[in-house]
């Protein structure tokens, strides 16, 4: 990962990572203050364990490296405190949402996740999140400050060519394999005896609540299959419309009595019952019990099958693979682009259609690893990653670029991103160099040691 990308990745996960608990032993101290910003002792510790924990490298002495990393996104935070930077809620959420997959990714599942954050801290889910939810607006506000700063950049096709041409030879950047997957989706029917269990459930528990016989938090906890949430006895967080699914979000802002029920809702993830928490202006803040009628093993078979005798129609030339993406895939995602998919975690400014294997789900990605370009796979089930819902596919594969050292005529694109970065860190350098000038910097002595700094204008003699 080039530089600058590197110091948004960062302020990003040290803005995460400090959510963890410090030792127990350690006496909390302020050890630098920027600005009329500390960093405390705490602070330091929680993001070397972080990064110790990520197995991320950290390039010298922790207690000099992490400290500079810190005052770093504190003169940015100032900055844009100036500049009245904001950043929206819906980003928030959708930040906490991606650093919490990956957390759920390296421990296994939400549960193990609620867990280590317990244990670190000793406080409830709904208050972790909320500390998640502060420490990623600061990320977020840091990254837009450094997008306005940078935001102007030019790279000319010439400037491209030539920083390709002065590359010494064993320095030439080497490109990953690359692939473009086009996928049909189709949801197993699921009878209607299970859809009614599901309903009759929810009426039991909405009757439960509504009598007083039980609070809601405590089934949302027992029944709830919205893991995450019910965690935190079935709590959304606050969530305007736009971020919310809309069958969802028109009953959710409908509630008025924070003591009732709402009717059963029917969303795309499943059958919700939801009760109001409180209301701020456009957002909403619910609680609900979800439940998602279980596919039969029947009906995932009959859909495989399904799926097998189009596969089959495709390779005997019947109709092509974008036809049946177009008309017969339940992915509504890709369905009107033919079935390909779109790489929305691309490192590229713009959304690609190229993924490397690591990018693609991993249902997907174990298919597709073992197959041939226009190769059509055999129809497999996957979990989707949208709403959780388990689904039959096939793909095909459309290309694959292997892994190779980058040439000015195939990756254009990936080399003037590399020209763009190297203009971005330059700015971003002489920025915190003139920044440091004008902030007020005082570090513990006991802190200076024998540190050598990134950039030592920290110490002003």
């Amino acid at each position: 990962m080039n530089n600058f990308k590197w110091v948004i990745l960062f302020v990003l996960t040290l803005c995460f990572s400090t959510t963890m608990h410090a030792q127990d032993n350690v006496i909390d101290e302020v050890v630098w203050v920027v600005g009329d910003e500390a960093i405390l002792k705490s602070e330091v510790e929680e993001a070397r364990l972080s990064a110790l924990y990520e197995g991320r490298r950290i390039d010298g002495d922790p207690y000099c490296v992490i400290p500079e990393e810190i005052a770093i996104q504190k003169l940015f935070l100032h900055q844009a405190k100036l500049d009245s930077i904001e950043v929206a809620d819906a980003e928030v959420i959708q930040r906490v949402d991606y650093m919490t997959n990956q957390w759920i990714q390296m421990l296994g599942s939400r549960e193990k996740m609620e867990e280590y954050f317990f244990e670190q801290q000793n406080k409830t889910p709904s208050q972790i999140r909320e500390t998640m939810r502060e420490n990623a607006r600061e990320g977020l506000t840091v990254q837009k400050m450094q997008q306005k700063l940078v935001g102007d950049i030019k790279v000319t096709p010439a400037q491209v060519r030539r920083y390709f041409k002065d590359l010494p030879a064993d320095s030439i950047p080497f490109i990953p394999t690359q692939v473009e997957v086009q996928i049909i989706t189709m949801q197993p029917r699921i009878p209607q005896s299970e859809i009614d269990d599901v309903k009759e459930r929810l009426r039991e528990y909405a009757d439960r609540v509504n009598n007083g016989e039980t609070d809601f938090s405590v089934l949302a906890r027992l029944y709830s299959e919205d893991r995450g949430s019910a965690m935190r006895g079935g709590e959304t967080d606050f969530m305007g419309k736009g971020i919310m699914d809309p069958a969802y979000a028109a009953v959710a802002f409908s509630l008025q009595d924070p003591t009732k029920v709402s009717k059963i809702v029917e969303s795309e993830f499943g059958y919700h019952i939801i009760q109001l928490i409180e209301k701020r202006g456009d957002r909403v803040n619910t609680r609900h019990i979800l439940l998602r009628p279980k596919v039969s093993e029947t009906e995932l078979i009959e859909a495989t099958q399904r799926l097998d005798s189009i596969a089959d129609d495709i390779r005997n030339n019947k109709f092509t693979f974008d036809d049946a993406a177009s008309v017969l895939s339940h992915d509504k995602d890709t369905r009107n682009n033919h079935g390909l998919m779109v790489n929305m975690n691309s490192q590229e400014a713009m959304a690609t259609s190229r993924f490397q294997m690591q990018e693609l789900p991993q249902d997907v990605a174990k298919i597709i690893d073992k197959m041939n370009v226009g190769e059509i796979s055999n129809a497999f089930t996957m979990i989707s990653e949208k709403d959780g819902k388990e689904v039959c596919a096939i793909v095909k594969l459309k290309t694959r670029i292997n892994g190779h050292k980058a040439t000015i005529s195939d990756d254009y694109q990936a080399l003037k991103e590399i020209v763009m970065d190297q203009r971005r860190e330059e700015i971003i350098q002489k920025w915190i160099l003139e920044k440091q000038r004008h902030t007020y910097v005082r570090i513990n002595d006991n802190w200076r040691g024998n540190c050598e700094f990134k950039y030592p204008g920290w110490i002003k003699d």
